[in-house]
């Protein structure tokens, strides 16, 4: 069995699910959007 660890860092980088960005933060994040994005759609 794999430890918790090890499959969390060998989890790819999230990408922005509009421009396709990879997103810098938690792998555990429940965004899928990045901070331009997010700042475009609230404008």
């Amino acid at each position: 069995m794999t430890p918790s660890t090890e499959f969390f860092r060998n989890l790819p980088p999230k990408q922005c699910t509009d421009c396709g960005d990879v997103i810098d933060e938690q792998h555990e994040s429940y965004l899928h959007q990045c901070e331009k994005c997010l700042r475009h759609e609230v404008e």
